[in-house]
Order: C-alpha cells, then sequence, then structure tokens
C-alpha cells in the first residue's frame, strides 16, 4: 500500500504546528519537552515521507539522527526536572532563568 506523498507531508505538517502551539502555550518545561519531540517527531516523518517517494535511503539516515537528537533532548529535559524537583522548585519555565548569566 503506496500512501501518496502530500499525505504524509499533510501528517507531519498538522504534527509540526500541534508541536508548536504546544511547545509555545504551555509554562511546564514538560509540555514543552513534549512540544519539541512532536515536532521533532514530524521532521521524522517528513523525512522518511519524502525518502520513500523519490527512491533515496538519505531521508531515513536523516530520521535516524533525528531519533538521536530526540532521545539526547529526553535526557536533558529528564535531567532539568530532576535538578529542579532537588532544588525545590516547580517544573515552571519561570523557574529556569538563572540560565541567563545574571
Amino acid at each position: 500500500m503506496n500512501v501518496p506523498l502530500s499525505h504524509v507531508l499533510a501528517v507531519a505538517s498538522l504534527l509540526f504546528v500541534i508541536g508548536g502551539v504546544c511547545a509555545v502555550a504551555r509554562r511546564s518545561v514538560l509540555m514543552i519537552l513534549v512540544g519539541v519531540e512532536f515536532m521533532l517527531t514530524a521532521a521524522s516523518l517528513a523525512f522518511v515521507g519524502g525518502a520513500l517517494a523519490h527512491g533515496n535511503l538519505d531521508g531515513q539516515a536523516a530520521a535516524i539522527l533525528i531519533m538521536g537528537l530526540a532521545a539526547a533532548e529526553a535526557a536533558l529535559g529528564l535531567a532539568l526536572l530532576v535538578h529542579a524537583k532537588r532544588g525545590g522548585a516547580t517544573a515552571d519555565i519561570d523557574g529556569y532563568d538563572r540560565l541567563g548569566g545574571q
């Protein structure tokens, strides 16, 4: 069964918009990271769909790199949450203002 590239790109675009809205509208670090994960998944889906449509494996290699990036992003997010919980802070994004260099 072949799925047209336009359908794959439509789903990828929808996922990217959902992730962008989630990352911008939420105040929790966890929900911002979930939004970024959605956006990375959308990019990966677009790469794989394009690779399959054009008969090239480069898009699948890019998807594997994006999976590694997503794993690193999840590890960083969990580290930030554990650090915040140990310090008695909440997961609210306003609690992470010390990274600004002040």
